[in-house]
């Protein structure tokens, strides 16, 4: 009865703290239409995808961390410092508009998420320091996204930028993202053979309420899509690129080997496009008609165009090997 209480606890945290963000986005918008989606499906996915990735961490999985601090540095300084330097030369290149560029700055200060880590292991590469990064720069960019994305709302959008908090905006992270990781961690150390059980199907799950989400995205806005398919489809395919060329050249650079090299490159040109589809909800309401808003469609075309890339990288490097 203990056990399943935890159980029940964990599950009983994410719900409530996902359910009353939700209710302060509408409370502070009082003048914007309720927005079903915007206000609880979306906190409630993005915190459940978060749990999923806490229930298969392990204490064990930091260990990467010492044992290969050159790879992890490597790694966490492309997420974290290259990744927004390209997106914002990417953005002002291309002429992306205020909310384009807004989003696609959104998109680069998200983790990998599960997405990364379940390429990384099917691909061969090193599943352990992948999900270390996932786990840390999770952590980091409760603190790193709220303040990266308010300096560029002031700089793309001037005085059409909404006004935000950027210490709301970190709470809303930290509530989405870091209390769901830490849930699913508590329950695997208390109730270890039900977390292993549920790992599989939870990952299964998480990886369908991506998909929903990425199309929900784009279906919600797809004449906005058409009209900025032009710079925006360009902008997510060449920051993919340049990440995923950048892990490869990084990793070659400090000596990585094989599988380290795969996982720098994957988890630096891989984001989770659930968490900028959410948050680009959460800081700005959709239009009147619109399920989304627009600040989360370069994130819902990333989750799409990433795969045109990432699969024709990864067959190349499997090749590679080969030969």
């Amino acid at each position: 009865m203990k056990r399943h209480g935890v159980m029940v606890l964990c599950m009983t945290v994410i719900f409530v703290l996902s359910a009353s963000i939700g209710v302060a986005q509408t409370e502070s918008n009082e003048s914007d239409e309720s927005n079903l989606i915007i206000d609880v499906v979306l906190p409630i996915a993005l915190a459940y995808i978060m749990f999923s990735l806490g229930i298969g961490l392990r204490i064990s999985d930091f260990s990467s961390i010492l044992d290969n601090p050159k790879a992890f540095a490597v790694g966490l300084t492309n997420q974290m410092v290259l990744l927004p330097i390209v997106a914002f030369t990417i953005s002002h290149g291309l002429g992306l508009t205020g909310e384009m560029a807004v989003g696609l700055m959104i998109l680069a200060c998200c983790p990998g998420g599960v997405t990364s880590n379940i390429i990384t292991r099917i691909s061969g590469g090193d599943t352990a320091l992948s999900i270390s990064y996932t786990a840390v720069v999770s952590l980091v960019s409760v603190l790193t996204l709220p303040i990266i994305v308010g300096m560029s709302m002031s700089h793309f959008m001037g005085s059409d930028a909404p006004d935000i908090g950027i210490l709301s905006l970190g709470l809303t992270m930290f509530l989405l993202t870091t209390v769901p990781v830490v849930s699913g961690m508590i329950l695997r150390h208390f109730l270890k053979n039900s977390a292993d059980k549920m790992e599989a199907i939870g990952n299964k799950i998480a990886s369908l309420l991506f998909v929903v989400i990425v199309v929900a995205a784009i279906a919600s806005e797809f004449d906005t899509l058409i009209d900025n398919i032009s710079s925006l489809g360009p902008a997510v395919l060449i920051l993919n690129v340049m990440m995923l060329a950048i892990g490869l050249g990084s990793s070659n650079y400090f000596d990585l080997n094989e599988g380290q090299s795969l996982t720098v490159s994957i988890e630096s040109g891989i984001q989770n496009a659930t968490v900028g589809i959410t948050i680009g909800g959460l800081i700005m309401a959709p239009e009147a008609g619109a399920s989304l808003s627009s600040l989360s469609l370069p994130s819902g075309v990333y989750g799409v165009a990433m795969y045109l890339v990432i699969i024709p990288f990864l067959l190349w490097k499997s090749n590679r090997s080969i030969s």
